[in-house]
């Protein structure tokens, strides 16, 4: 399991501390540090099932500054996926990768599958 997260976000700390609570094993990535490549955003979009708009941190300062809550609607999915590639602070987080299932933020309901 691959749990991609910033450490300053109140969320991903809780996220953490509940997959230790609930004896969870994981790898931790720093997602400012170490963002999403292209091919690993690709990837998770399709495993997800999900809006591509679902991965952005759409309450992130580089979401907002970037103005990029009309761009995105012009913009193709290679575009999008360039993006988010460029800045982890701009993916949604925490992003918690178990095998095929993606979960996206931390909601103590869906995640209680995993135990």
């Amino acid at each position: 399991m691959l749990l991609l997260c910033y450490s300053k976000c109140t969320t991903c700390n809780k996220a953490k501390k509940w997959l230790q609570e609930n004896g969870i094993h994981y790898k931790n990535r720093e997602i400012k540090e170490n963002n999403p490549s292209v091919e690993e955003l690709k990837k998770w979009h399709e495993l997800s099932g999900l809006p591509l708009k679902r991965f952005f941190n759409t309450s992130g300062q580089v979401y907002k500054a970037l103005g990029l809550k009309d761009k995105l609607k012009e913009m193709t999915e290679e575009e999008q996926y360039e993006l988010l590639a460029t800045d982890g602070m701009l993916v949604k987080r925490p992003l918690l990768i178990n095998g095929n299932k993606i979960y996206i933020g931390f909601k103590e309901k869906e995640w209680e599958e995993l135990r």
